[in-house]
């Protein structure tokens, strides 16, 4: 085969290839989301660890707050933060950044 019947076959074939990319994508975007998704809708609620709730505590401790840390632990029923069930770990640390 000579050089330029090469080329036309490459040429032809990058036709075809552009004309099924364009088909893919045409189809792709026809079947779009069918429901709005909001963003908060997808991400899930993280745990909150007890690490976190430990440094968040630590900073408002060494910040001053130390005797308002303890008030807030005996409000969740607790003497130290390992006795606070995980559960309260949002509102302890809601709690926790509310002090100024």
């Amino acid at each position: 085969m000579s050089k330029m019947k090469l080329l036309l076959d490459l040429v032809e074939d990058l036709r075809t290839l552009a004309d099924s990319v364009s088909a893919v994508a045409d189809a792709i975007g026809s079947n779009g989301p069918s429901e709005d998704i909001k963003p908060e809708q997808v991400q899930e609620e993280k745990e909150i660890t007890l690490e976190e709730v430990r440094g968040v505590l630590a900073e408002k401790s060494h910040a001053g707050f130390t005797a308002q840390i303890r008030n807030l632990l005996k409000k969740y029923g607790a003497d130290k933060l390992s006795q606070i069930e995980p559960s309260n770990y949002k509102a302890l640390i809601a709690d926790a950044e509310g002090l100024k």
